[in-house]
This record gives C-alpha cells, structure tokens and sequence, in this order.
C-alpha cells in the first residue's frame, strides 16, 4: 500500500467515525442523516477496498519471500478476550 493509499485510509476511518457520531447524536433531520449515511456507506466500501487490496499485497510478499504461511482471518471476538 502506497503511503498515500494509508493516508487516504485513515483519512476514510476517521471521516467515517466523525459520520457515525453525528448519526448518533440524533440532530439531524431526516434528509441530512440519509445523505450522511450515504456518504459512510461509500467511506466503507472504499476502505473494504483498501483493506482487500493490503491483504493482497500481503499475500504477494509471503509468496515472494517462499514462505508457506497464508493469512488467516481475523477473530474479533478472539481478541477482545
């Protein structure tokens, strides 16, 4: 990932978090918190975007380096633990 493909991912996080504050405040009226919701849902998909395309660079680099490791999935709920 390109540092600024990481920088438009945090940027992507952090505009989706500000998104998801202001639709819990619950202050918006209907149109505005539809059109918020709107927007978080392309921030996600380009942020599922970045994410998969990361995983795949991963992917590359563990093949090239002749390795037999493969990604796993990660386990919320194992973590919080």
């Amino acid at each position: 990932m390109s540092t600024k493909q990481a920088i438009d991912l945090e940027k992507a996080l952090n505009d989706l978090e500000e998104l998801v504050e202001e639709l819990e405040s619950g202050d918006l009226p209907l149109e505005k918190a539809m059109q918020k919701f709107e927007e978080g849902i392309k921030l996600t998909r380009n942020c599922q975007l970045a994410l998969k395309d990361a995983e795949q660079k991963v992917e590359v680099l563990l093949k090239s380096a002749g390795g037999e490791e493969t990604l796993e999935d990660f386990d919320v709920e194992a973590e919080e633990e």
